[in-house]
């Protein structure tokens, strides 16, 4: 049984910077697709980010793009979301996902087969 265990979320004020973390457990992940998502309250569950199993492809949207950065360490089968420059929008419960699958839009939820149970993010203005 594979399980996915986030951690690193909290409050911080904008502007500041969280160091999120998901722990895989149960199989060794390293074809995995890794992902993160986000859902802010009354919306609906949002991509973030993904770091592709074997050649190790990283896409995320454009509201992060120069603030966040997805990677992974296969040794501690863990992936990680480092956020810097947060803003108050950003505050989400964030997900994190995995996928058996090597091609596809890994921006859809559909595509992942494992998920945590979310780890909340809360930014102060």
């Amino acid at each position: 049984q594979v399980q996915l265990v986030e951690s690193g979320g909290g409050l911080v004020q904008a502007g500041g910077s969280l160091r999120l973390s998901c722990v895989v457990s149960g199989r060794t992940f390293d074809n995995y697709a890794m992902a993160w998502f986000r859902q802010r309250p009354g919306k609906e569950r949002e991509f973030v980010a993904v770091i592709t199993g074997r050649i190790g492809s990283i896409y995320s949207i454009e509201s992060v793009k120069g603030r966040f950065t997805i990677s992974k360490d296969n040794a501690k089968n863990t992936v990680y979301l480092q956020m810097n420059s947060l803003k108050p929008e950003d505050a989400a419960l964030y997900y994190c996902a995995a996928s058996q699958r090597t091609v596809g839009d890994f921006s859809l939820g559909r595509m992942y087969d494992y998920w945590g149970q979310g780890t909340q993010v809360t930014v102060s203005s």
